[in-house]
């Protein structure tokens, strides 16, 4: 077993000052309003009270905002990782003409508000008749540059030489990205799935645009909304907070050492 170091010592009481907030919404979940509400606040609760959980999960449409939030946070990360890895492969391995002066292009996108992108994407959706849908939550997130810089850079960093000897074989591109490149890059998949899952996970900006139905909105936006209109209900908005934040801590938690490797892997190789 590794000893600890001094680093240790350094980081470990600013990880527990970073876990108090969470922490403390853990807690507070499992209180009455009265505790809640109660000047000095209780830090412990005289005992668990589950009212902010069965109101939140039997009074509202709670249920629905999540299953809307799981299926476009699926959708966006598988698609990321399937163009993301296509786009990637073809920008780290195939040589046409003009393929930096679009990969740049493409970068440059990065750098663009989303302001100035919010209009241009509403008269869009508008028009192929989506506001108001999950498809209009879906098709701007299909694909984003980060996700392919990402699998390009990693891409970079792996020797040709196995992709050769498989080309001598005879295998195509296609064959050789999926039997070959795709097993050695689940570090790489692992960071794309996550950085693609919290951003669309937590969006709140774009469907409080295209969304006008309650029944379609995501878990961010029922959530803010519920915190409007039940503001005095405490142990409800703290329980929606809850299961809101712990899909996105297991699922950092669950790919946490690929997103290092990944990171210490991919750099800024050209």
């Amino acid at each position: 077993m590794k000893r600890p170091s001094g680093w240790h010592l350094m980081l470990a009481p600013m990880a527990l000052l970073f876990a108090l907030p969470l922490l403390w919404l853990l807690v507070s979940s499992v209180m009455s309003n009265a505790e809640i509400n109660r000047f000095p606040p209780a830090l412990i609760p005289s005992h668990i009270d589950l009212g902010g959980y069965r109101y939140v999960l039997g009074n509202a449409l709670f249920p629905r905002w999540f299953v809307n939030s799981m299926i476009v946070s699926a959708v966006a990360v598988t698609a990321n990782l399937v163009f993301g890895t296509l786009g990637g492969y073809a920008f780290a391995r195939i040589r046409f003409t003009g393929s930096k002066v679009v990969l740049g292009l493409m970068l440059a996108t990065m750098v663009i508000p989303f302001q100035l992108t919010m209009i241009p994407t509403f008269l869009v959706m508008k028009s192929l008749g989506l506001i108001d849908t999950l498809g209009a939550l879906i098709i701007p997130s299909l694909v984003t540059p980060l996700a392919v810089f990402l699998f390009r850079q990693f891409f970079v960093s792996l020797p040709r030489e196995l992709e050769e000897a498989a080309w001598i074989d005879g295998c195509g591109r296609l064959r050789i990205l999926v039997s070959i490149v795709l097993p050695l890059a689940r570090p790489a998949l692992s960071t794309v799935a996550v950085l693609t899952f919290l951003s669309t996970w937590n969006d709140l900006t774009w469907p409080l645009i295209a969304i006008n139905s309650d029944s379609n909105y995501t878990l961010q936006l029922g959530l803010t909304t519920f915190q409007g209109q039940h503001h005095t209900q405490w142990a409800a908005v703290t329980a929606g907070n809850v299961i809101t934040v712990l899909p996105v801590l297991l699922g950092f938690l669950l790919a946490q050492k690929a997103f290092i490797r990944s990171l210490a892997s991919t750099g800024l190789k050209g």
